[in-house]
């Protein structure tokens, strides 16, 4: 594709409005995050939600969503949607928790919470593992949609792209710190739904699409694999129930809770805690995760579901794109690509803002990500046990290498993989199984970290056989994977937790003191501490927090699918989701203000 004079300086502007803001202010504020932290910074809550759904709003997320439309219709994406679960939850539950601990990194909390060599091996051990690999397995998922964007609309070998967003980010992580990762990703967030909304309008006056209402009504009568009816927001329980039981039933029922991914950690984690932990209070944490999830799961997926909708009607089969795209690589032929195919019918101007969109959103995500890995392997490996006593600068120095290495790394990763939706049930495999721990590590302090020891390791060699045996030609299907994998883990992380040492008591007492978490598993430390079980039964109430929880769930799906309702022409349903919405919506802002009030 040939950009005319117009999109390479709308090109240009947008690069230039996304960058020159964040490079200075990050400048500003030092390179590292540990500078960040000790100049006594704080980010509001806006900001920080903000941040927070830019990230995860990268050149990959267009591409996996088209992915699930075209192969199981618009209820393939409840794969992701479940998740809203995981997220209220952090809202009403664990955000305070991680504010009043006053970690720096979320893995510097297991030096908090437990004690002993166990606590110093797994937070080494998480450092290297999240930080490194699963690190590197996420920045190659969205470097691998930047190369299917690039070879569509440049034409450029895989290299090509990875060599240029790797020297764009990694000088710019390396110079812009914490501060310049949230500057852009605010003024990326803006630009990109801008740019996705205008690719979302053009390709619904694609040749043959006729419209919404020609989209509509063309697959309104047309089936997919299966006799999937591709704009139903439900799957089919009566005749594909395999189907159903992928895609609904086991991450509504399990995943949710059960699987660590990156954006939806149960109890938080990762970028999540790290914006959380500069959040300007409690309350402000509360806030951005609350506007993260509304944004996340209610702006951001119908401009990119209209598209992949859309696609079905241009690009019926895998065929059609290789035909229309010939010099096309086929190891990145697969239904991801066809989002960015469909970015062909976009008119001069709106090509160099989405170009401009495009290089920005895969900037904020692998900024955020570099930010985030060269953190643990620095803050939380290097320092805490290779070299503790530092100047500030070899640190600083350290952590542009480490930059360095993760993206190399994760470059050669994209080699490996081959679509979106692959690569996300990999990383939903490898990360199965140990979420319930994260969750209630916070409320049983009989969880030490021999749990986390077993949890991970188990969780890691059940993913990894059956990834194996996959590779062997004896693949077990999906949902029996994660079932198992969770089980397994399960039972794994709480025998550990009856068979070997407690923690500390005076590191238990003191976490108690810090993080005042309420419930009754832990009595035992309360009643040595001597704290009256209600002391803080308002702000902090379980069941306060279930109704929270509860209503701000469906207030974001009811919302979301009042939003699809009204594509569709449907008003009475999305009459009667709105009036839903909104009662939630009331609900949810009294718990806020019974949690926190006005003057606390």
């Amino acid at each position: 594709m040939q950009l005319a004079t117009i999109d390479w300086l709308i090109l240009a502007a947008t690069l230039a409005v996304c960058f020159a803001p964040a490079l200075f202010f990050g400048r500003r504020a030092g390179t590292s995050t540990s500078e960040f932290f000790a100049s006594g910074r704080s980010v509001p809550w806006w900001l920080a939600g903000l941040s927070m759904v830019a990230t995860t709003f990268s050149s990959d997320t267009p591409n996996l969503v088209t992915d699930i439309v075209r192969r199981n219709g618009v209820a393939g994406n409840w794969v992701w949607w479940a998740f809203v679960l995981t997220g209220v939850s952090t809202v009403f539950f664990y955000a305070r928790l991680w504010r009043r601990s006053g970690v720096l990194t979320d893995l510097e909390f297991y030096e908090v919470r437990y004690s002993g060599t166990a606590a110093g091996v797994v937070r080494g051990f998480r450092a290297l593992y999240l930080g490194f690999f699963f690190n590197c397995m996420i920045m190659a998922t969205v470097n691998l949609a930047a190369c299917k964007i690039a070879a569509i609309l440049f034409g450029l070998e895989r290299w090509q792209t990875l060599a240029m967003v790797g020297v764009l980010n990694v000088a710019f992580a390396a110079h812009s710190g914490l501060w310049g990762v949230l500057v852009i990703d605010m003024i990326q967030f803006f630009i990109k739904m801008t740019a996705v909304i205008a690719a979302a309008y053009f390709a619904l006056h694609a040749p043959g699409v006729g419209g919404l209402d020609g989209l509509i009504t063309q697959l309104s009568t047309r089936r997919g694999p299966g006799g999937i009816d591709y704009l139903a927001v439900l799957p089919d329980f009566t005749s594909n129930w395999d189907l159903a039981v992928a895609v609904f039933i086991m991450p509504i029922a399990v995943q949710w809770w059960a699987v660590w991914y990156p954006g939806a950690e149960p109890g938080g984690g990762s970028y999540i805690a790290q914006r959380m932990l500069a959040s300007k209070s409690e309350k402000d944490a509360l806030g951005a995760v609350l506007f993260f999830n509304v944004a996340h799961y209610v702006l951001r997926p119908w401009p990119w579901i209209l598209v992949g909708l859309a696609s079905i009607i241009v690009y019926p089969e895998l065929s059609d794109i290789s035909a229309a795209f010939p010099n096309l690589d086929p190891r990145l032929l697969g239904h991801d690509i066809a989002y960015p195919a469909m970015l062909k019918f976009l008119p001069a101007g709106f090509v160099g803002l989405m170009v401009g969109g495009l290089v920005a959103a895969n900037s904020s995500t692998i900024l955020t990500h570099l930010n985030w890995g060269a953190s643990y392997l620095v803050h939380d490996f290097y320092r805490r046990f290779v070299r503790k006593d530092a100047a500030e600068a070899h640190y600083v120095l350290v952590g542009r290498l480490a930059t360095i290495l993760l993206f190399v790394c994760s470059s050669a990763t994209v080699y490996l993989l081959d679509t979106a939706k692959d690569a996300f049930d990999v990383i939903l495999q490898v990360g199965a199984g140990t979420g319930l721990l994260y969750l209630v590590r916070w409320f049983w302090w009989r969880v030490n970290a021999w749990c986390e020891v077993a949890a991970m390791a188990s969780s890691f060699l059940v993913s990894v056989g059956f990834l194996a045996m996959a590779r062997a030609g004896s693949p077990v299907s999906t949902h029996i994977a994660l079932v198992l994998t969770v089980a397994v883990t399960t039972i794994c992380w709480v025998v550990t937790a009856f068979v070997t040492p407690p923690t500390d008591r005076d590191v238990l007492i003191a976490f108690y003191r810090k993080v005042r978490p309420v419930g009754p598993g832990w009595k035992p430390i309360r009643d040595i501490v001597g704290v009256d079980a209600n002391a803080h039964a308002a702000r902090d109430s379980i069941p306060l927090g279930l109704l929270g929880w509860s209503a701000g769930s469906a207030m974001i799906w009811s919302a979301l699918f009042a939003v699809g309702n009204v594509l569709y022409g449907r008003h009475l349903q999305a009459g009667v989701l709105i009036v839903t919405c909104l009662m939630c919506t009331g609900i949810v802002l009294w718990v806020m203000r019974q949690q926190w009030p006005d003057n606390a």
